[in-house]
Order: C-alpha cells, then sequence, then structure tokens
C-alpha cells in the first residue's frame, strides 16, 4: 500500500505562515510529480502548486509570491510553505502524488493523502 500523509496545518492570523508536509510511504518505485491541493466550503478542490521530480514548479494564480512548493526526493517529502496567508486561504489542504509502485508498470498511478486542516482567522 501506498500512503500519503500530511502534517503542518493549524490555525494562524492573517499574515502569517505555515509549513505543511507530506511524506509518500509505503512500496514506491518511482515518485513523479506531486502537489499540493486544497477545498474550501462548498467549492470544488483546486490546484495550489505542483513540483516535478526535477524541481520545476507550478502555481495558482491566487498563491503566486506568497506559496512555496519544494520536495525532498530522498524523504519521499514535499513541503508547502505558505507566507502572508489570507483568511481566503482557509481549506483542507490535500497532498497529491504520481507514482509507480513497480518498475513494470507502464502508467503511474495517482494518490491522495486524507488532508490537513488550514484556518486563517484573527
Amino acid at each position: 500500500q501506498v500512503r500519503l500523509v500530511e502534517s503542518g496545518g493549524g490555525l494562524v492570523q492573517p499574515g502569517g505562515s505555515l509549513r505543511l508536509s507530506c511524506v509518500a510511504s509505503g512500496s514506491i518505485f518511482r515518485l513523479n510529480a506531486m502537489g499540493w491541493y486544497r477545498q474550501a466550503p462548498g467549492k470544488q478542490r483546486e490546484l495550489v502548486a505542483t513540483i516535478t521530480s526535477g524541481g520545476s514548479s507550478n502555481y495558482a494564480d491566487s498563491v503566486k509570491d506568497r506559496f512555496t512548493i519544494s520536495r525532498e526526493n530522498a524523504l519521499n517529502t514535499v513541503y508547502l510553505q505558505m507566507n502572508s496567508l489570507k483568511p481566503e486561504d482557509t481549506a483542507v489542504y490535500y497532498c497529491n502524488a504520481d507514482l509507480k509502485r513497480w518498475s513494470w508498470e507502464r502508467i503511474a498511478s495517482n494518490y491522495w493523502g486524507q488532508g490537513t486542516q488550514v484556518t486563517v482567522s484573527s
């Protein structure tokens, strides 16, 4: 089995910072792109940021210049540094990974974590 476990969420005041972490564990042959998505109450899940195994990143316009995604390939871990947080950043943040469990697999599979709550409020 493959598990993605997020951590680092919590309550923070507007303008504050949080750092989310996500560790992928289990039978993993190759970890490809990883990313963060979020879902606010009553809204659809949306992309926050993604990063390839080579380190190329992509961000939603709403978080550019405030959030930074990074990863440590040796630890199968992806991070999301969130600065200058706003109330509209409040959501459950989900980790996502595209990976192959076995060397013989032709197509990678997509996995989700359980999510971590981020609340931005004074």
